[in-house]
């Protein structure tokens, strides 16, 4: 596939840390609007691949272009999540303090100096945009709940909303099911599904239940590089992914 009709591409990405080399000739592409679900091992790169996206690490080698054209290995992490890229870490980081709507309206994307978010007032479109992300969240009857109050579960959607009301073209998530109810994992997959309907998003995760109900194409990396990829079925049933991480 030609880097011009991609979201996310990588070629032939390397970084060594110590002599070690945690990712070792790296390719993959991201179309617009997918939804991908990278697994794999621990220390299978799957962090330090979200770092070289965002623009935490910088990589030895390859390439690393955002829609097609913006090289990221030239950008910097505040540069990179302007472009339109949004990660969200394992840990829930909400301001336990504020209410949900307070931490989605701190979030959307208005005038960030000192004095303009101080003296903001929010319009009526801002509004109906938390009311949307409130629904989508799955949130909309806690809207005045103060996040401190909130599950594990319902902390890890809020953030998610922050992200999404920065409207990023790609949403990268770690581990979004860790730590949740099965219920609440459950309605996870749901959201994140239906955040793909208008995103592209790829989930690092562990837990083959819910890479099952995302129902989408699947990633396994070890060693630094792509192991297998393709459905679910497939990739489980790759000899190689079931000795290196599914195991018998």
């Amino acid at each position: 596939m030609s880097r011009q009709n991609t979201l996310l591409y990588l070629d032939g990405v390397s970084v060594s840390f110590d002599g070690f080399r945690a990712i070792n000739d790296l390719s993959m592409v991201i179309t617009h609007g997918e939804m991908r679900a990278i697994i794999g091992p621990n220390g299978a790169g799957k962090t330090t691949m979200m770092d070289i996206i965002t623009g935490k690490t910088r990589p030895d080698s390859g390439e690393v272009f955002f829609n097609g054209v913006v090289d990221l290995t030239a950008e910097d992490e505040a540069s990179i999540a302007e472009l339109g890229i949004g990660r969200k870490f394992q840990k829930p980081t909400v301001f336990e303090s504020h209410t949900v709507w307070d931490n989605l309206e701190l979030a959307l994307k208005a005038p960030r100096g000192p004095f303009a978010t101080l003296f903001h007032m929010i319009s009526g479109a801002e509004k109906t945009r938390i009311e949307d992300l409130l629904t989508l969240i799955r949130l909309g009857d806690k809207r005045d709940e103060l996040a401190a109050n909130l599950s594990h579960g319902q902390k890890q959607w809020l953030e998610i909303g922050m992200l999404l009301a920065q409207d990023p073209k790609l949403l990268l998530v770690d581990e979004p099911a860790a730590g949740m109810t099965d219920a609440e994992t459950m309605e996870t997959a749901e959201l994140l599904k239906d955040i793909a309907k208008t995103h592209s998003v790829v989930v690092v995760e562990h837990d083959m239940t819910f890479i099952r109900a995302l129902g989408v194409k699947v990633t396994c990396l070890a060693e630094g590089s792509v192991l297998a990829e393709g459905s679910l079925d497939h990739v489980s049933a790759d000899e190689r992914v079931i000795e290196v991480y599914l195991g018998r």
